[in-house]
């Protein structure tokens, strides 16, 4: 098992514009990261492994899926409209403050081929 860290939450979970529709996006409440926009669902290719902010592309990342995991919920499916990088973020569902829009969810799952 490889002892590098896959995931890093510490000074990366800020506030932000989303850069497809304007949308203020605030934190996450439950000691998650946010990265994407609770309304249209769009991201910013930030990343090179989750939460760490290492990633120089800055493209926006359109939603073009969603899968459902026993495990993690409801999975959003990214696609980076600079670099074509794909990637997947865990639904925000469960957010006290701002959780994800479900309709916008159910809107991707029907464009995507289905919930």
């Amino acid at each position: 098992m490889s002892s590098e860290r896959r995931f890093t939450v510490q000074g990366t979970n800020n506030a932000f514009t989303c850069g497809h529709c304007g949308a203020s996006v605030q934190p996450l409440q439950n000691g998650s990261v946010r990265n994407h926009c609770p309304q249209c669902l769009h991201s910013k290719h930030v990343d090179v492994l989750p939460g760490d902010r290492a990633c120089d592309c800055h493209g926006l990342m359109r939603p073009v899926g969603v899968e459902q995991s026993g495990k993690k919920g409801w999975v959003l499916l990214h696609r980076c409209q600079t670099c074509g990088f794909q990637g997947r973020n865990r639904a925000a569902l469960d957010d006290p403050a701002q959780p994800d829009s479900w309709e916008a969810i159910v809107a991707l799952s029907a464009r995507s081929g289905g919930l």
